[in-house]
């Protein structure tokens, strides 16, 4: 439940979202997305995590992110590290938990409301602290994928579940399979 006059931020855990979208078949049209989000309350910062690969000379997330940092979203990014696993596959790791976590509960003063973009469920102890604030947290994920993109932990800790699937009219769109956040990414558990 959202109120009108209810200060609101946005933390989207990009690669968790982008999988959570994809595992329930379509993608995530961020224009409407923030359009939803401040018709729901007064919203004062949207921020977007991603890891990206430095190295690269085209990586596809890269429109998605300049489109984001000119659309009134606050983009928190770091390097992400490559290696090879012992199958001799070529693996990705970006963690952003830690980057994310800090920034909620430095902003959790001056809102009365936030919403986090994931189903991670080493979320669950930000998401305490941040309530014993006095601050309300809602978490948008989904339970309607195999297997379920929430951990049971982090949805029981939130004070609303939103599922994912349930906004798909609202701020969604057809896959595109050239685009994303994701590809081959390792959430770093």
């Amino acid at each position: 439940m959202f109120y009108r006059d209810e200060r609101l931020a946005l933390f989207i855990d990009g690669s968790n979202l982008y999988a959570a979208a994809k595992a329930l078949g379509f993608d995530i049209d961020y224009k409407l997305l923030r359009q939803e989000f401040v018709r729901r309350g007064k919203m004062l910062r949207a921020f977007y995590y991603t890891a990206l690969l430095e190295n690269d000379e085209y990586s596809p997330i890269r429109p998605l992110v300049d489109w984001l940092n000119y659309n009134g979203f606050n983009m928190v990014t770091k390097p992400a590290k490559e290696y090879t696993d012992s199958q001799g596959r070529r693996k990705v790791k970006g963690n952003m938990d830690i980057e994310l976590t800090v920034d909620a509960l430095e902003l959790a003063p001056h809102v009365d409301h936030i919403v986090l973009f994931s189903g991670d469920g080493d979320f669950r102890p930000m998401i305490a602290a941040i309530q014993r604030k006095g601050v309300r947290v809602s978490v948008v994920s989904t339970i309607r994928s195999q297997p379920p993109m929430i951990s049971d932990e982090l949805r029981r800790q939130a004070d609303n579940f939103i599922e994912l699937d349930e906004l798909r009219d609202v701020i969604g769109r057809p896959p595109r399979p050239d685009q994303g956040d994701g590809g081959d990414w390792e959430s770093g558990d």
